[in-house]
């Protein structure tokens, strides 16, 4: 039986894989969601030293908690961070790493560290950078209200009710786990991996992927390796609320390792050069 455990960003908790969870069971699967400390139903936890640590200790416990021999373990958004320390620390119990819309983590990189290098300049850039600045005592940034969530949040696909829900289940996030340093060894990109690209209003899908490992970019030559693979969901930023289902298939696929290959010959020729 395959287990899942599913990590969910900021603002966020356990609550919001319910639909997928359900999904995934009635497929014969098991399926654990996380709740990070300070998010959620454990928004009563966070304090100013709640940070990325305490955070990739939240995941591997649940790992640990987990009787099956192998998980599945999937990241998103922020989620991602926590997810790929924990496998870090667990690697002997992770059959396959998902990154679901997330960025791809480096180690010694903060969150905040990769969207001030990485991202685009615009007014998503800057207020995620704002992220300090706007937080109550300087730690703790408010839920976004509908309006926000609206403006900044990609709901493409989202129906009403859910985002009813979101909004009004959303939590406060403490800003120290997205800037603390990642720390994870080089074995962490030895794991099978799946990427799923969220490509209604995204930045990335599997062409453009492909286009940065033919350009040699350093950072994704491991993702032509055959274990890892790629899926496309025609949706905005959050498909767990606007198509659980179609995301249940896609990561029970991608635990039976289907999915899209990049071609290896491209990044062997680059590795060559």
């Amino acid at each position: 039986m395959t287990a899942f455990v599913l990590v969910s960003g900021g603002y966020t908790g356990g609550w919001i894989w319910r639909d997928v969870t359900a999904r995934l069971r009635s497929a014969g699967a098991e399926a654990h969601a996380v709740t990070l400390t300070g998010l959620g139903d454990r928004r009563h936890l966070a304090a100013p030293g709640t940070d990325l640590e305490t955070h990739i200790e939240d995941v591997a416990q649940a790992i640990d908690h987990v009787d099956a021999p192998e998980v599945v373990l999937v990241g998103y958004c922020y989620g991602i961070y926590p997810a790929v320390g924990a496998a870090d620390r667990r690697l002997d119990r992770i059959s396959r790493l998902v990154h679901l819309d997330s960025p791809m983590p480096q180690d010694g990189y903060s969150m905040l560290d990769q969207i001030r290098e990485q991202m685009p300049q615009g007014e998503a850039r800057e207020r995620m950078l704002g992220m300090r600045e706007r937080a109550e005592d300087g730690w703790l940034l408010p839920a976004p209200t509908p309006e926000e969530w609206r403006a900044h949040g990609n709901l493409a696909g989202v129906p009403p009710e859910a985002l009813a829900r979101l909004a009004r289940l959303a939590s406060p996030m403490p800003v120290g786990p997205c800037e603390q340093k990642l720390a994870v060894s080089d074995a962490v990109t030895t794991l099978p991996a799946t990427g799923v690209f969220c490509t209604t209003g995204g930045t990335m899908d599997i062409a453009t992927l492909e286009g940065l490992v033919a350009s040699g970019l350093p950072l994704v030559q491991h993702l032509a390796d055959p274990g890892a693979s790629f899926f496309e969901l025609a949706t905005g930023h959050w498909p767990m609320l606007s198509t659980p289902g179609e995301l249940a298939d896609v990561l029970l696929r991608a635990a039976a390792g289907e999915g899209h290959r990049l071609d290896p010959a491209t990044a062997a020729h680059h590795v060559g050069q």
